[in-house]
């Protein structure tokens, strides 16, 4: 069996049957299992499915009470940002490029725990960065833990249900799968502590994190705009940890192939590249997914690549020591010869309307 194959745990429903066909379990199953995955009474190893929702149980009384008590027209626009384009872009940056990928080099902690920090905390390292290295290499294939063919619950419950890191790891196993985060500032457990708890990251810490994160953050708002754009700021955290586990339902073409040629250059997947997340989290997902280890991936004119942005100005104060980026290997191998390929379709027509007239 393949590394990437021992990866994540499996569902109750599995990932294909007999004949290797993707299985698509029903509503009522994608539930059930996402109840008994968050049930931490049953089991302790239930910790890491049931915190991130937690997290939203408890980002709900913000968005509840900023539209009640501090609503207005100008904090409504501070929440979207924070949420729409703040969130939205650190994840690309810390989660998706940064640990996953490890597209750049921090030049010291410092930088590192700075940029891991920089918002709300609200996804465990180890929820997103085990699971998207599967995605990545099973990509719209059974074992995908958020395969869009399988419909928008199965992506919108990945995190409980296909998520999760597999809890039946050797001794030997275990480090190997550990070493995937040894870059975010996670403290692993040691195999005995994995085996108790079934995670990389032990819940004490996860939870230090988060109250300390938190706290600070709170405090850095209410000290900015009042607890009026603390609220607000925190509204905003939760519409996006609510609608992050739609996204790649939305970056897969909701299960059908709507990539356009010209715009989408990877036909390797169903990634496509969108607008909106490209402009307000640098998530252009098919360039992605084209270039997995590129700092950058807005590579055309149009495409604002706010995650690059970042990066690329820590690589200018010195926080970042090194980045790779792909935009001259994409334009050359994909964008120009296309370019030209279309000027000359171009000109195959206009020749022939020239001879018919």
């Amino acid at each position: 069996m393949a590394f990437i194959d021992i990866l994540i745990e499996p569902p109750s429903y599995g990932w294909q049957n007999d004949k290797g066909e993707l299985i698509k379990p029903t509503p009522s199953e994608l539930l059930k299992e996402c109840l008994r995955r968050i049930n931490i009474f049953k089991s302790r190893k239930n910790f890491l499915g049931f915190f991130g929702w937690f997290e939203v149980l408890c980002l709900t009384p913000f968005f509840i009470i900023f539209f009640v008590k501090f609503f207005t027209i100008k904090l409504l626009i501070c929440g979207f940002v924070y949420g729409m384009v703040c969130m939205g872009t650190h994840g690309t940056i810390w989660y998706h490029r940064y640990s996953t990928h490890r597209a750049f080099t921090f030049k010291n902690k410092f930088w590192m725990f700075i940029t891991r920090n920089l918002v709300l905390k609200i996804v465990p390292e180890e929820t997103y960065v085990i699971s998207h290295h599967v995605h990545h290499c099973k990509s719209d294939q059974p074992g995908d833990p958020y395969n869009a063919n399988a419909g928008f619950l199965y992506c919108f419950l990945a995190d409980t249900n296909h998520q999760r890191i597999a809890q039946t790891l050797s001794k030997e196993d275990y480090p190997r799968v550990a070493a995937l985060l040894k870059d975010t500032g996670i403290v692993p457990n040691s195999y005995e502590q994995y085996l108790y708890w079934g995670s990389i990251a032990h819940p004490a810490r996860v939870i230090a994190n988060w109250i300390l994160n938190w706290s600070f953050w709170f405090g850095v708002f209410y000290l900015m705009g009042g607890l009026g754009l603390a609220f607000a700021c925190f509204a905003g955290a939760a519409v996006w940890a609510v609608g992050i586990r739609t996204f790649n339902f939305e970056g897969h073409g909701k299960g059908k192939d709507k990539r356009t040629e010209g715009t989408d250059f990877d036909w390797d997947d169903m990634s496509i590249n969108q607008r909106w997340p490209g402009y307000v989290a640098g998530e252009w997902h098919n360039n992605h997914h084209l270039y997995p280890n590129s700092a950058q991936s807005g590579f055309l004119p149009y495409q604002l690549d706010l995650a690059w942005v970042y990066v690329w100005i820590l690589s200018k104060i010195g926080g970042v020591s090194a980045y790779n980026n792909s935009k001259k290997d994409f334009l050359e191998k994909y964008y120009y010869p296309y370019k030209e390929k279309v000027k000359e379709e171009k000109s195959v027509k206009t020749e022939k309307a020239t001879v018919k007239a």
